[in-house]
């Protein structure tokens, strides 16, 4: 296995650890959970740019590398979402892209066609990292403060926690819509 799956595989491992992190109130748990959701975004970035300029491109890294990418998205949407940091509709709207997508990618690939990401996924891609990490940033330097009667802190950290889900959001949707203009010929059944 060369170094780019190892980074890949690491992620996948990686993320049982940080939704343990997120969801079990160990101390300093938002730090540790930001630390491996970190590490884990690194070796995202990591992954392609060594197999790229490498040589080492696999089909078990063509797998593994997006699956990867999706588990440790959607695993930190539904912990954040339960956790009530963000909303469950703009987690609901991600995670329906994300399957759009995946299945857009399977039926082009009957048809010899990859789907490669475009400049709207990877803005998504890219905006919606930088807003879980800064959804648990928030959490690390803003915390819940249980029974306290000053609720504004709680109101001004969800609404800063909204404000960057849903411009994830629009570039979620952009990007899907992108994407199903782009491989429409080769879903729509009336050609």
């Amino acid at each position: 296995m060369n170094l780019p799956n190892k980074l890949t595989v690491l992620r996948v491992l990686l993320i049982p650890f940080y939704a343990m992190f997120v969801l079990w109130y160990l101390p300093n748990h938002w730090v540790w959970a930001l630390v491996v959701f970190a590490v884990a975004s690194i070796t995202d970035m990591l992954d392609g740019k060594i197999a790229r300029s490498q040589n080492l491109v696999t089909t078990f890294g063509k797998f593994l590398d997006p699956l990867a990418d999706k588990l440790l998205v959607m695993t930190s949407l539904i912990c954040l979402c339960f956790e009530r940091l963000i909303d469950p509709v703009a987690v609901i709207i991600i995670l329906s892209r994300e399957f759009m997508v995946t299945g857009l990618r399977l039926v082009v690939a009957n048809e010899g066609v990859v789907v490669a990401a475009g400049i709207w996924g990877k803005l998504k891609t890219a905006f919606t990292m930088i807003a879980l990490i800064a959804v648990m940033a928030l959490q690390i330097f803003f915390p819940d403060k249980k029974g306290s009667p000053d609720l504004n802190w709680h109101s001004t950290v969800f609404l800063v926690n909204e404000a960057l889900i849903w411009v994830s959001v629009v570039l979620t949707v952009i990007s899907g819509a992108v994407y199903l203009k782009g491989y429409w010929k080769y879903i729509d059944s009336s050609k």
